[in-house]
């Protein structure tokens, strides 16, 4: 059930803005218009959604049930045995949720959707442009499975401040939204749930300067001067020498609309989806 909700939400908006903040964070010279015309370029509406099979639906099948399984019972232990509250025990369990996806399964998965995103596609004289899995083996077989883990740490940062900023400030919107409308005990209606995660969501993108680091270690955009193999402090200093620092801040527009999204479905319709199961 979890599998399915993440896989629509990916299927739907996630992907395409998915695509296009990839591309930004990659070619930080690029304006959004230009990214949705080279994204086009590269193949019509379903350039838009490169790396969707079998990666982002890879990702989407199993971050979505290890996220709520884990932050669930980080939360449930936090208000039982510490008696924190529900803003604290919403990071708490982003905290924990973030950590084990990104070490589990996002690693391969956001490598090889940024591989798609950003490496050539053109025949050079007449050759066939290599598939997803031969590009994949390809990498197993040079650099073994870091290969396909590349800023694995850079993802892991991500999640971490992520998914703690977003369920931690939805579940204090939820607060403060129950004390504005007099709701204390009662449950909150579907749209309170909606704005709470959309809030949520969205102020969780502070953290995108750890995106663009991401994105650059994973990148195969073809540029000289590129290390073999980058660590996350040679990629910072690579960026601000090149991009400066509001380069570490590109492709956030498209990430926020990401990030809201997800946070509706996985938060916001997670919580729907967990009170349906223990009513039943």
């Amino acid at each position: 059930m979890i599998g399915l909700l993440t896989a629509v939400i990916v299927t739907t908006l996630g992907q395409p803005m998915e695509v296009l903040k990839t591309h930004l964070a990659a070619n930080r010279q690029d304006t959004l218009r230009a990214a949705v015309q080279k994204t086009w370029l590269r193949g019509g509406a379903l350039a838009f959604y490169q790396g969707l099979i079998p990666w982002a639906w890879l990702e989407a099948s199993t971050k979505g049930a290890i996220l709520i399984i884990t932050s669930t019972e980080i939360e449930y232990h936090a208000k039982m045995k510490l008696g924190a509250s529900p803003t604290v025990c919403g990071a708490l369990g982003g905290i924990g949720g973030g950590v084990a996806q990104a070490y589990l399964t996002m690693g391969m998965t956001t490598c090889m959707k940024t591989v798609e995103v950003t490496r050539t596609k053109m025949s050079v004289n007449g050759a066939k442009v290599p598939g997803t899995f031969e590009i994949f083996f390809k990498i197993i077989r040079e650099q073994g499975i870091r290969g396909v883990n590349k800023g694995v740490n850079a993802v892991a940062l991500r999640q971490i401040t992520g998914w703690s900023s977003r369920i931690g400030i939805a579940r204090f919107a939820e607060e403060r939204i129950r004390w504005m409308s007099g709701k204390e005990e009662e449950r909150l209606g579907f749209g309170e749930k909606i704005l709470a995660s959309t809030i949520g969501g969205a102020l969780s993108c502070w953290n995108q300067p750890f995106e663009v680091l991401r994105v650059e270690m994973q990148s195969m955009k073809e540029e000289p001067g590129r290390a073999a193999r980058p660590t996350m402090i040679s990629t910072l200093k690579k960026i601000i020498r090149t991009s400066g620092v509001k380069g570490l801040f590109r492709g956030v527009v498209p990430r926020i609309g990401v990030a809201g999204w997800a946070t509706i479905c996985m938060v916001g319709l997670g919580d729907m989806v967990k009170e349906f199961a223990n009513r039943y």
